[in-house]
This record gives structure tokens, sequence and C-alpha cells, in this order.
């Protein structure tokens, strides 16, 4: 991506702004971060990197429980609004596959809600990209760390399908045609590519990108639990490890 180009999602974050925060799948920030602080084993002063973080609610909420975080996005929108916040939470304007961060600094490095990893379908679509962003958060994560990454469901996505959604069988991607409201209530009408993944081609790519594959559970918004994969849930959460070491050697 060059600098003049602007992914897609880009100006639905701009008319978005701060409504993101409305919206109901993002009322579960507080569940899921204290599942992933008890599954990761995060203590304060662990460095967590937040990849493809929106407005940081996530990166917000681990920073309250003395977390060091950093939260990259797309979006100079989020961007901004995360780093206006009262937090200590840190967040930088960069592309998930080219993180600019040292290799090895991070404790854990999570990717949640599509926030980066999914969103890669669409016009100027990267067939590689997912694989690019595992590789950069691979990279990221010190030897023991971890690696945390939500997808959206091909199978749910397959048994819900209606008159305002497409789903390529070929590509995986689910094309979807809405509508967004801003701060102020006035909607835009919006086209939202999402690749999904079963759980098998989730297990394809972490692996491939040096990671030991722990667990891959189903889940909803507000909703992580240790489920197995199943039909009915609209995302798959990875829990993957970096060999050569354990959180508890930090």
């Amino acid at each position: 991506m060059t600098a003049r180009e602007r992914h897609w999602f880009e100006p639905i974050a701009d008319h978005l702004g701060a409504a993101y925060l409305r919206y109901a799948f993002t009322k579960g920030t507080a569940q899921e971060v204290a599942f992933l602080v008890e599954e990761l084993g995060l203590e304060p002063g662990a460095r967590v990197l937040d990849v493809g973080c929106g407005p940081g609610r996530h990166a917000v909420a681990l920073a309250a429980r003395g977390i060091s975080v950093v939260g990259i996005d797309l979006s100079w929108r989020f961007v901004s609004l995360g780093a206006a916040g009262d937090t200590d939470a840190r967040f930088v304007h960069a592309d998930a596959r080219l993180l600019p961060v040292r290799d090895g600094s991070f404790d854990a490095a999570v990717s949640l809600c599509q926030g980066a990893f999914g969103l890669l379908a669409g016009p100027g679509a990267d067939p590689g990209g997912e694989a690019r962003v595992l590789e950069a958060m691979a990279r990221a994560v010190r030897p023991g760390g971890n690696v945390v990454v939500s997808a959206f469901s091909s199978y749910f996505q397959v048994r819900h399908l209606d008159e305002a959604n497409d789903f390529d069988a070929a590509t995986g991607v689910h094309h979807e045609y809405t509508s967004v409201r801003d701060e102020a209530g006035d909607a835009a009408p919006v086209e939202l590519w999402t690749t999904c993944f079963t759980p098998r081609e989730l297990r394809v790519l972490v692996a491939a990108a040096g990671l030991r594959v722990d667990d891959v559970w189903s889940v909803e918004p507000g909703q992580y639990r240790r489920n197995p994969p199943g039909l009915d849930s609209a995302e798959f959460l990875v829990k993957a490890t970096k060999a050569g070491g354990s959180l508890s050697g930090r």
C-alpha cells in the first residue's frame, strides 16, 4: 500500500468516529479483556500489542489493568480518538502488515474484532495479507509470548446468508451492504468485505507464521469462552505461542 492509497475501511472509520463505540458488538470489551488476561496470564507491567485497535477499546481496558499497551491502526481517525482518551495506552498509525515495533518486544499481540486480520479483502485486496499480519505479529512477540486473533467463521456466514449479504465460496469473503451512523446519527451507505475462515485454515496460517496453535474457540462479542469450534458462532478465537520460552519467564 502506497502513501497515496487508502484502505476501503478508512472512509468508513472517518464517518463513524466515536460512534463506533455505540454499536452492540463493542459492549463486551470488559468480558473479552478479562478472558484474555486470564488465558494469557497477563500481569501489570506486561507488554501487549493491539493490532487493528480501532479507537482503542481493548487497549484502554488493558491499560487500566496496569498493562503496557501499544495500539496500532490504519485509520488516523481511530488512532486520534484513542490517543485523546484518558489512558496510558499509546497509539500508532501504521499498517498491520508492517508493524513499526522491535522484534520480540511484546509479551503478547492481539488482533480482535476483525481489527486488521480480516479486512484485507475488497478493493485493492492483498491475497497474502493475512499471512503477513500474522508473521508481523509473530515477530513482535518474544519467545514464549502469545498471539491471539479473532476471525469471522465461514460456517456461520454460509448458514446465515440473506439478500444483503454475499459469500464468495472461492475466496471465503463475506460482502455486505449496510449503513453506518456517525456521532450525529447521520447514516451513510457502505460496503464491507470480511474474509472468513474455517478452524483448519486458521491453524494452517498460524502455524505457517512460526507459531504453535494452542487453542481455537468459537466465540461471540462479549462472550469469549473456551468453547470448541462449532457452526453457530460468528467468530473463532485463536490462541498461539511463539516457541522458545514461557510467559512466566517475563
